[in-house]
């Protein structure tokens, strides 16, 4: 399984079928179309590949994107997990957007075998979106390529799309974006300095810097599991179980910023510069100002408590698959 740069990169005499999208969150409904895409491949006899567009093209066409629901390298990571033979990561800029769908599907066939490209009935590419499923399905016939079509995938009587799910964690419905996911909802920072105040009140943390928005829930105290390390983003060297306070520090009269810092169980090692990942189990409280230090440090135990009792039936499922 490769990952490429641009479309242009894909290898010459490539046979190849594709599925283009953002796919941010990598969520149920893009999980069905990547399993049509890789059974379209195994009936064609050729590559599957999926075309991932970097950034959100919102961003390029309106100056302001929606906030990320995954990381890219898990993104990518995911597609492949999935069945996606091969992943391009694709640079959408303002040049990218005013090719036509006709002058893309051309670009893609040059010197390689476009054998078939896998669409939803929402998706569309090109100059304006005029690249629709029934312009392509013309194409197609004019080309000579197959089109599979992917139909919109419905849970509670409404379509899985990002959107919902970028909806859903905001408003603090975790088990709702979870549903939708197909995992618990999760985002990659990287660990930076703060102000040592943990440490002094015994719950030391790492303090996460964010190189793009992300999606995040309601200010609070939340139950997560955190990883590190390894070779890539679904195969960590390192986890641990742990608290979470997402927020403005209201007791130490927060200047409005939201910081996220986690506590990990059981760790006193140096994360400065890491990228961990913090898997948000559960919501235990809304965020609140608290009159002293002493008061803050007693609920500060009893969160850890009980975060300790939410995730010890994760940690022993873990652990039973590990032994297997």
């Amino acid at each position: 399984m490769t990952t490429v740069l641009d479309i242009d990169a894909l290898p010459a005499g490539l046979r190849f079928v594709a599925t283009v999208g953002v796919f941010d969150g990598v969520h149920r409904g893009h999980a069905r179309v990547i399993s049509v895409l890789a059974a379209l491949a195994r009936q064609c006899s050729a590559t599957a590949v999926a075309i991932t567009l970097e950034p959100h093209p919102e961003k390029v066409l309106r100056g302001v994107g929606p906030a990320a629901l995954c990381d890219p390298a898990e993104r990518i990571e995911r597609l492949k997990a999935l069945g996606a033979g091969s992943v391009v990561v694709q640079r959408f800029d303002q040049a990218f957007a005013a090719q036509s769908a006709e002058t893309f599907l051309t670009r893609l066939g040059v010197g390689r075998h476009l054998a078939g490209l896998v669409m939803s009935p929402e998706s569309a590419f090109g100059r304006d979106r005029k690249g629709t499923l029934g312009r392509i399905r013309t194409i197609a016939a004019e080309r000579g390529f197959e089109l599979s079509e992917v139909p919109p995938l419905e849970m509670g009587d409404e379509r899985v799309s990002s959107t919902r799910i970028r909806q859903a964690v905001e408003a603090g419905h975790l088990s709702d974006a979870a549903r939708l996911l197909d995992r618990r909802y999760a985002v990659v920072g990287t660990v930076v300095h703060g102000d040592g105040r943990g440490r002094g009140m015994g719950y030391a943390t790492a303090n996460f810097a964010f190189a793009e928005p992300v999606v995040l829930p309601p200010n609070g105290v939340f139950a997560v599991r955190v990883t590190w390390g390894g070779p890539g983003p679904l195969t960590p060297a390192h986890r641990r179980d742990g608290v979470a306070s997402l927020g403005v520090r209201p007791t130490f009269g927060g200047d409005g910023e939201r910081l996220l810092e986690a506590h990990l169980f059981d760790f006193d090692g140096d994360l400065y510069g890491e990228r961990l990942r913090v898997e948000f189990v559960r919501r235990q409280r809304g965020e609140k100002r608290f009159g002293s230090i002493t008061s803050l440090i007693r609920q500060m135990d009893r969160d850890a408590a009980r975060a300790r009792i939410i995730l010890a039936p994760l940690r022993d499922r873990s652990a039973t698959r590990r032994a297997r």
